[in-house]
């Protein structure tokens, strides 16, 4: 009985100081809570879940500067799964927004506040092409162009078409092709090629998909202009 007694007090004396362990250490700033788990998983402590990386607007992995426009472009899957269009972290073109359609899927921007004017698909495979002329022909000075392929972005494109991309940046254009994946951002008005644009060219020895080539991906940052003087 004598044992046992003592046997006891030393079961809470060691609770008693293990409690008061916590309660200093948590004064302190410290884990408690690390070490109960200790204490309930045989002295082993769980390992710490790595944090998720932080995702900006867009899905962007770092965020942009001041004055700079986040967008993510996502062409078409073949002719199944319809192109994205992200910016500033909303969805202005998708499958689930219903405003998809096969050729090109554009969407025309403000340069100057990021305003978007107008959204649309051209049909370059039964469509006319007179049609995404009258839309691209007047763009005025500073008119932000997002554009995101779907399906067949190419076979209606004749060679005034293919010129009014080039003036908006794109090296792509004239070359683009029968089921290509096409993703670009242009201007109008750009001194430079764009920096913002991907092509995946239809090829039966690379391709992802049975007579298409894989879906691109393309965001990053785009800096808005200034006003125009008047």
């Amino acid at each position: 009985m004598m044992r046992f007694a003592v046997a006891l007090r030393a079961v809470a004396l060691v609770l008693l100081l293990g409690f008061t362990w916590l309660l200093a250490n948590s004064m302190l700033g410290g884990d408690g809570n690390s070490l109960i788990r200790m204490l309930f998983s045989g002295g082993q402590e769980e390992p710490t879940p790595e944090p998720r990386p932080r995702k900006y607007k867009c899905g962007l992995s770092a965020p942009c500067p001041p004055k700079h426009l986040a967008f993510r472009l996502t062409s078409g899957a073949a002719n199944v799964i319809g192109p994205k269009i992200c910016l500033e972290d909303k969805i202005l073109v998708s499958s689930a927004k219903n405003n998809v359609g096969r050729g090109l899927n554009i969407a025309l921007v403000n340069g100057v506040n990021g305003d978007v004017l107008e959204i649309r698909a051209f049909d370059m495979w039964a469509g006319d092409v007179s049609e995404l002329l009258k839309f691209i022909r007047p763009l005025h000075e500073g008119t932000l162009v997002f554009v995101a392929s779907f399906d067949d972005p190419a076979t209606k494109l004749n060679d005034e078409a293919r010129r009014l991309f080039e003036e908006l940046g794109s090296t792509a254009a004239k070359e683009l092709s029968f089921r290509d994946s096409w993703v670009f951002v242009g201007a109008k008005g750009i001194e430079n090629k764009s920096p913002f644009e991907q092509r995946m060219k239809n090829s039966k020895s690379s391709n992802k998909y049975e007579g298409w080539p894989e879906s691109l991906e393309m965001d990053g940052c785009i800096p808005l202009r200034a006003p125009l003087e008047t």
